[in-house]
């Protein structure tokens, strides 16, 4: 009935002079019919960080930089079924960037905004770069073909491939200054850097040297592409690409602090501790203070993954990472990047030199590694400092006499750069990773298996590291190394596109990714 209507209707008003003059279903008088490309960038910029804590929740229980207070199915290395919960990265790439990106680089490239455009390359690849590293698989060559409703599936080694194209896209075009190339009017959607155009193609370089040294354990890896990457990238913390929160309403805080109780429920693990109080490496660790969270008898502890805080004393439970036993009341003072306005990372020069570290590492460039390494156990000191500023959180600042202490300290930092070894320079990365970049030190815990022996030291790469004892049942006793696609797009709507890669099985989040693999 509702259907003649509307056809009786433009037939009427077809007669009276032809229904494109009175009736345009396609306009919207009240609302704009194109946007600007500067427009389109803040929405992205701000999913380019906040995917990582909101997944981050999940892998960081992989990794053992978060446990909760109860044990819980990511603990044991598992997944919830019929649940998007490690699926927001999934639904940023194809949903939230989507056919937005499409359009906003479509506009730039006609426009001849340059600048606008090799972000938009940027955020493609790390779309897909971060979605590999994270899922394996992804759609890539279908995935915005509107005549379909099955969706294949591309393989990792294209969909890494297609990350490194993109990557060199962005570059070439954020090295143009011709066109309508213009700070200003970029700086209007860019709440990271403000229109710079230069450090945006710093950021490229950073994303192409992490990537690359995704490759670390295939035959093709080149330690000196990697290194090169990195040297054209930050040069200081001064580079950090931070997104700054308003806090003036929930959405415009930062995922991660207090007023969002996102992470009330999450307590500090023995291995982070153990790491940072010295009983790895004999040396208490400045940062431990500034970054975890004390017992309330005011000690440093962590939870075991394998068991409830219940299993210890009440005086002696970890606190929240805010730094309070529960909530503590919402628009508090917070710890570290855990506080409302505190500025969050999507990359850090600190992470980079530690990169630089590794490859030179396995290049076989002792001095080299651990000129990078002392630089980033230094950037990240600072960095550590400056994030406890952002917000008026309560630690106190580390002071020059403890930074220079700590680096003086051989047991940290050996004199001799034979001496320094890969469980050095994973497990400071490991610190400076901690609680911002999730995802990034889970592909770095796979890509050592989570606990392979560095042959220099005797020793685990991640010393202290120990695989939950009672892994989630689905998983047939294998650790886990993938996520699985996002629940309510794949599993509910494209069966069939899962079911060739084996996303079907009960342990596909099992199944090792192909970057993992000689």
């Amino acid at each position: 009935m509702k259907t003649l209507r509307v056809a009786l209707l433009v037939g009427s008003l077809s007669v009276v002079g032809g229904c494109e003059n009175f009736l345009d279903v396609n306009t919207n008088p009240n609302a704009p019919q194109t946007v600007a490309a500067n427009l389109y960038l803040a929405p992205m910029l701000h999913w380019l960080v906040a995917t990582r804590p909101w997944d981050g929740r999940w892998t960081a229980q992989y990794t053992q930089q978060l446990t909760q207070t109860t044990v819980t199915n990511w603990d044991r290395m598992g997944y919830v079924p019929g649940s998007d919960a490690g699926g927001e990265h999934w639904r940023t790439v194809y949903w939230v960037f989507g056919q937005n990106l499409i359009d906003m680089m479509e506009i730039a490239e006609r426009e001849r905004r340059w600048d606008i455009l090799g972000v938009g390359y940027i955020l493609k690849a790390w779309g897909w770069q971060a979605g590999a590293s994270l899922h394996g698989e992804m759609i890539v060559r279908e995935a915005f073909d509107q005549t379909k409703f099955d969706f294949s599936y591309d393989d990792e080694q294209f969909v890494y491939q297609e990350a490194l194209r993109l990557l060199d896209s962005a570059v070439v075009h954020l090295q143009r200054t011709d066109g309508a190339v213009s700070a200003q009017y970029l700086a209007r959607g860019d709440h990271i850097y403000n229109g710079d155009r230069l450090q945006w193609l710093r950021f490229a370089h950073g994303l192409r040297a992490i990537t690359l040294n995704h490759f670390s354990n295939k035959t093709p890896y080149d330690p000196a592409a990697v290194i090169a990457a990195v040297d054209a990238s930050f040069r200081s913390n001064g580079d950090d690409a931070l997104l700054t929160f308003p806090n003036t309403q929930n959405d415009d805080r930062n995922f991660l602090g207090r007023s969002r109780n996102n992470f009330t429920s999450f307590r500090q693990t023995q291995f982070v501790v153990g790491l940072m109080d010295g009983t790895v490496f004999g040396v208490e660790d400045p940062r431990m203070t500034r970054m975890l969270s004390p017992s309330p008898d005011g000690e440093y502890r962590g939870l075991d993954p394998n068991f409830a805080e219940t299993a210890i004393p009440v005086n002696q439970r970890p606190n929240n990472p805010y730094g309070y036993p529960a909530t503590g009341g919402l628009q508090q003072p917070g710890l570290y990047v855990f506080a409302d306005q505190a500025r969050m990372p999507a990359m850090t020069y600190a992470q980079l030199q530690f990169v630089k570290a590794e490859a030179a590492y396995h290049r076989g460039d002792r001095a080299l590694a651990l000129q990078a390494y002392r630089e980033g156990i230094s950037a990240h000191i600072d960095f550590v400092n400056a994030r406890n500023r952002d917000d008026n959180q309560w630690p106190t600042q580390i002071t020059a006499a403890e930074k220079e202490a700590f680096l003086a300290d051989p047991r940290i930092v050996p004199t001799n750069p034979a001496d320094l070894t890969l469980t050095q320079i994973m497990s400071q990365k490991y610190i400076a990773q901690w609680a911002w970049a999730f995802n990034e030190q889970w592909m770095d815990m796979r890509r050592y298996h989570y606990t392979d022996v560095d042959p220099a030291s005797g020793r685990q790469v991640y010393p202290g590291f120990t695989p939950p004892t009672n892994l989630y049942p689905d998983n047939a006793g294998k650790l886990v190394y993938r996520l699985r696609p996002r629940y309510n797009s794949e599993y509910v709507w494209n069966q069939e596109g899962l079911r060739p890669i084996g996303g079907l099985e009960l342990d596909f989040h099992t199944k090792p990714l192909w970057i993992l693999q000689p």
